[in-house]
């Protein structure tokens, strides 16, 4: 079991939160970014281009089964949900087989709106609670695995 993180806009607060969760059980961190982005620190830090969704093409491609994964990406969470032990989305949330669909519909109708020209309202402002809950599913799914 290793915690692979979708790094490039995963809040600094989460980051540090797997980095503390994954010392603490002595299992391996993944950081995936693409080379725009520079991150130092005491864990795996896998570079890729910046192409189109070449950090979500990488992690398919690292996750192993029983792996959890840290994404906001819900594209990328429906494509890993059979193969990971859980998938965490940074607001705190465990991405499941019964939200996900209702995810992805949401995001297909914010694409159509943004596409006629319409607007949609961006994320909220991150809160501590959101840090809170997210820590609470991460070490919940840690000591699940154990």
């Amino acid at each position: 079991m290793r915690i692979i993180i979708d790094a490039d806009a995963c809040p600094k607060a989460v980051k540090k939160i797997c980095e503390d969760q994954a010392r603490k059980h002595g299992i391996e961190l993944i950081m995936v970014v693409d080379e725009a982005h520079e991150i130092y620190g005491n864990f795996t830090v896998i570079k890729v281009g910046q192409g189109l969704d070449s950090v979500d093409h990488k992690i398919i491609t690292t996750c192993i089964e029983g792996d959890i994964i840290v994404t906001q990406d819900y594209g990328l969470a429906s494509i890993l949900l059979q193969k990971a032990s859980g998938i965490i989305h940074p607001k705190g949330f465990l991405y499941t087989i019964f939200n996900i669909e209702s995810l992805m519909f949401q995001r297909h109708m914010g694409q159509k709106i943004r596409k006629a020209g319409g607007r949609t309202k961006g994320p909220k402002k991150r809160t501590g609670n959101e840090d809170r809950e997210f820590e609470k599913i991460l070490v919940s799914l840690l000591e699940k695995s154990r």
